[in-house]
C-alpha cells in the first residue's frame, strides 16, 4: 500500500486524482457511531477536526478505481448487517493505507459486502490517519512509530464495542474477530496481541469488556519484520499462547511489505502454539483487496471461509 500511498501523494502512476469530497460516509441502511463519546485519546493537538476528505484515485486495482479517505480525526464503525441467514460471527475490517489514508472500498466496504453475504456481520473500522501507526514517512525516508497508537487504541475500542453491544447487534460475543490489509494487517496483530493492557484510559462501560480477538485474518502485513531486528519478529509484538487463531496470507512478489512480515509471525506463532493457517502465492504483489485478477491469490476469500468453518466460527456446509 505504500507504493498506492506515494502514487496519490505525488500524483504518479494514477493519473490526476478524482474530485475531493467531504468525510467518507457508509451507504444509506448500515447503522454508523462514533468510537468515542467525547474527544478521541492522545488527539494531536495540531489536528484539525474537520479536514477528512475522501478521493478517488483513477489509477485501477483490477481494472477499476478505488476510494482513499485522508485526515481522519473523528473515528467511526458501521455495522454491515448479514443478508440471509446469520451465523452469528462478526468481523471487524481494517483497511490498509500505510496509516497514513484509508482504502476503504477495496479494502473496507466491499470486503463487508462479501462477508455479509456469507451470513457474517461486518463491522468496517475508520480509524484515525495520519501518523496513527508505525508508518514510512517520506521527508526522513524512514520508518517512523508515533508518540501514542491512536489506530491501536481505535481497534481496542471497537472490538469492546462490538461485544458490548453484542445482543443488540445479534452478534454471538464468542466469534468476534478482525480482518486487515497492509497497514490494516498490522493493525489486526496489533490488536491480537495487546488485549493485557488496553492503551487508553476507560471512557465507559464498554470498557470493561474484552478487547481480545477471537480470530484474525491477515493479508499482506507491514511492519511486523525488520532487518534491524535479525530476522525476528518486531519486538512491539508480544505474541502468546493467548494470541488468537490467526490466518495469514501474501505474495511472495509483494513489492510493498516483504513477505518475511508473514513469515515472521508465523514462525512466532507456532513458537507459541497458537493455531495458524499459513498461504504464500509466488505472484499477486500488494493491495489487490477482494478484487479478482488472473492471479491465484485473489482467490483467497474461499480459502477464509473454509478456515472459518474449521476453527468452528461458522458453520459446517451441508454435505
Amino acid at each position: 500500500m505504500r507504493a498506492l500511498i506515494c502514487a496519490v501523494s505525488i500524483g504518479l502512476g494514477f493519473g490526476r486524482l478524482g474530485a475531493q469530497q467531504n468525510a467518507w460516509q457508509p451507504a444509506p441502511g448500515h447503522t454508523q457511531m462514533a468510537l468515542w463519546p467525547g474527544a478521541a485519546p492522545d488527539a494531536p493537538s495540531g489536528a484539525v477536526p474537520d479536514a477528512e476528505s475522501t478521493q478517488v484515485v483513477p489509477g485501477p486495482v483490477a481494472g477499476k478505481p478505488w476510494v482513499a479517505v485522508y485526515h481522519v480525526s473523528r473515528p467511526t464503525l458501521t455495522v454491515y448487517s448479514p443478508q440471509g441467514a446469520n451465523t452469528g460471527a462478526a468481523v471487524i475490517v481494517f483497511p490498509g493505507g500505510g496509516y497514513n489514508i484509508l482504502a476503504i472500498d477495496l479494502e473496507g466496504t466491499e470486503v463487508c459486502d462479501w462477508l455479509t453475504s456469507q451470513g457474517i456481520i461486518c463491522v468496517l473500522l475508520k480509524y484515525r490517519v495520519p501518523g496513527s501507526g508505525p508508518h514510512w514517512d517520506q521527508q526522513c525516508r524512514c520508518e517512523v512509530k508515533p508518540k501514542a497508537p491512536l489506530a491501536l487504541e481505535d481497534a481496542q475500542r471497537t472490538v469492546s464495542l462490538v461485544r458490548f453491544h453484542a445482543a443488540e447487534w445479534h452478534i454471538d460475543p464468542k466469534k468476534v474477530g478482525v480482518l486487515g490489509f497492509s497497514a490494516g494487517g498490522h493493525l489486526s496483530v496489533d490488536v491480537s496481541n495487546a488485549y493485557d493492557r488496553r492503551r487508553y484510559a476507560a471512557v465507559d462501560a464498554a470498557d470493561s469488556v474484552s478487547s481480545r480477538p477471537d480470530f484474525a485474518v491477515v493479508l499482506y502485513p507491514g511492519h511486523l519484520w525488520s532487518p534491524k531486528a535479525s530476522g525476528q519478529i518486531n519486538p512491539d509484538i508480544h505474541v502468546t499462547a493467548r494470541t488468537p487463531p490467526t490466518f495469514l496470507l501474501q505474495a511472495q512478489d509483494d513489492h510493498v511489505d516483504y513477505v518475511m512480515n508473514t513469515i515472521v509471525y508465523w514462525h512466532a506463532l507456532q513458537r507459541a502454539d497458537v493455531p495458524v493457517e499459513l498461504h504464500v502465492f509466488p505472484h499477486g504483489g500488494h493491495a489487490f483487496g477482494l478484487r479478482r485478477t488472473e492471479q491465484p491469490i485473489t482467490a483467497w476469500p474461499e480459502l477464509v471461509q473454509t478456515w472459518l468453518r474449521s476453527i468452528g466460527m461458522v458453520p459446517q456446509q451441508p454435505k
